[in-house]
């Protein structure tokens, strides 16, 4: 099956929202990604499709010259299959050519596979908000994929995109 990626569109809210709510303790309320969409300048929004279903999404902000990933999720059921890394790459490659030079993230501490993942694509822990997530005051760590790391990384790996 091929991968597509592509900008999110107003038409994939709904699976957008469904694959949030199913990933996360705190999902963001479906007006959040409305705004993301039609009124945040900064946003650049995209979602990884198979066989006309949604089935990653990554929310990005593009700040001057750094992309940090504001929320990014692949539904339970495409898990461990590449296309979470395979957006990443794809979004990260999509900024660097509007200008960004660095990315930042936050993840739960407890995320093992998220860790694992930003750390092969050579994010290096920056920090540590202590008690961040409200649903259980899990801590948040900071991550920063700092130049020449980001230029390493975009040379590295393909991905199918239109």
């Amino acid at each position: 099956m091929t991968c597509l990626f592509r900008k999110m569109t107003m038409d994939d809210l709904e699976q957008v929202v469904a694959i949030d709510q199913v990933s996360f303790g705190l999902p963001w309320p479906p007006r959040s990604f409305y705004f993301e969409l039609t009124d945040n300048p900064p946003s650049r929004c995209w979602v990884a499709e198979m066989d006309g279903r949604v089935v990653a999404m990554l929310v990005a902000w593009l700040i001057v010259d750094e992309i940090h990933i504001a929320t990014f999720a692949t539904h339970p059921d495409y898990r461990r299959q590449g296309i979470g890394g395979k957006l990443l790459h794809h979004t990260l490659r999509m900024a660097r050519e509007e200008g960004a030079v660095t990315s930042f993230l936050e993840v739960r501490a407890g995320n093992e596979a998220a860790l694992t993942m930003y750390r092969k694509f050579g994010y290096m822990e920056s920090g540590l908000r202590k008690g961040y997530y409200s649903d259980n005051r899990e801590d948040a760590v900071l991550m920063t994929l700092a130049s020449p790391d980001y230029e390493r990384l975009l040379l590295d790996g393909e991905t199918d995109e239109r």
